[in-house]
């Protein structure tokens, strides 16, 4: 296969399949950006209000995650330290991981939220073996000038690339879907955050009553609901081993 294992890593192992997912409110119960807003930030109703703003009037998510984020103040590590006792792992998703690994499926983490909260989270809820090999692709933190990003109001976000998303999806997994001898390729999403990524994959999951849902419903996007990644293992299974095909599993809401 061209490109190379090195530029596409997922193809290391030259793999049946590739497993692309969200973090927040995907591997995880809770959205720890949600959660750090809803908690420490500006609240519930501002974060719902600009999240309808993104999904219905055209509002760059970026723009609506920056000033999310520029609501939280408190230091970094705290930042770190509540999360990890609030956010909870999605029950089947260790299980499937190991699957994963077991039949060389690599998961490929695709996240708008911040690789140190992720990398935290997976080590804390995993365990640092699976989550070492797991690889992320994500935004990241940074100081504010002339601050630390463990001092009030000391962090902000740096952003992956220059999209009105801040991290654009589709960028990392098109490369993949380019190739003439490709792996079958999934993707699990929740959220608006996941809109660059919903039309580029052979199958996609999302989450049931969650925006995508939504968005892939309106825009008339292939999907197939999931509830939690026992939903998601069960049609992954079937379609590696050959039961079932990307286009019979993408049956919308179940």
């Amino acid at each position: 296969m061209s490109p190379s294992a090195h530029s596409l890593p997922a193809l290391r192992t030259k793999p049946k399949a590739i497993f692309f997912t969200d973090f927040d409110g995907t591997i995880t119960l809770q959205d720890s950006n949600d959660w750090m807003t809803d908690n420490l930030g500006f609240g519930v109703e501002l974060r719902r209000h600009g999240n309808k703003q993104v999904l219905h009037e055209g509002r760059p998510f970026r723009d609506a995650f920056q000033e999310m984020l520029d609501s939280v103040t408190k230091p970094f590590d705290q930042c770190i330290e509540l999360l990890l006792q609030n956010v909870q792992l999605d029950p089947a998703f260790k299980e499937f991981a190991s699957w994963c690994r077991a039949n060389n499926v690599p998961i490929v983490v695709l996240s708008g939220g911040m690789q140190p909260v992720i990398r935290a989270l997976l080590a804390h809820l995993l365990g640092e073996e699976e989550a070492a090999v797991m690889q992320i692709v994500s935004n990241d933190v940074k100081a504010r000038p002339g601050k630390s990003i463990n001092e009030e109001n000391g962090w902000d976000i740096e952003y992956h690339d220059d999209s009105s998303f801040g991290h654009d999806k589709s960028l990392e997994i098109r490369p993949y879907a380019a190739l003439p001898d490709r792996p079958i390729m999934f993707y699990a999403g929740d959220g608006v955050s996941d809109l660059s990524a919903a039309k580029e994959t052979d199958l996609l999951f999302a989450k049931a009553g969650r925006d995508l849902v939504t968005y892939c419903e309106v825009e008339r996007v292939p999907f197939t609901v999931f509830h939690d990644f026992s939903d998601i293992h069960k049609v992954v299974a079937a379609v590696v081993d050959g039961k079932t095909t990307v286009q019979q599993a993408a049956t919308g809401k179940n």
